[in-house]
């Protein structure tokens, strides 16, 4: 199956969804290749990027997981590779 490259930039507003946020990204592990995590603390956020290679389904499912937690958005780009 064809993959794509993808970022999945994640902003997250609510601390008490931190932890579902790692379960879904766990849960997506054997696809990603990387992540940075970077705690804005002067406006009480958390700044994620991760990187992932899945075919499109299967970034979209995982973007979907994200978007409807409490208080995280995401915004996703795609590689033309």
């Amino acid at each position: 199956m064809d993959t794509r490259v993808a970022v999945i930039g994640i902003i997250v507003e609510n601390p008490d969804s931190v932890e579902r946020l790692n379960a879904v990204l766990h849960e997506y592990g054997a696809y990603i290749i990387g992540r940075m995590g970077v705690p804005y603390r002067q406006r009480n956020i958390n700044v994620i990027s991760v990187a992932i290679d899945a075919p499109s389904d299967v970034i979209s499912a995982l973007a979907g997981k994200i978007g409807n937690l409490d208080g995280v958005s995401s915004k996703t780009a795609y590689s033309n590779v």
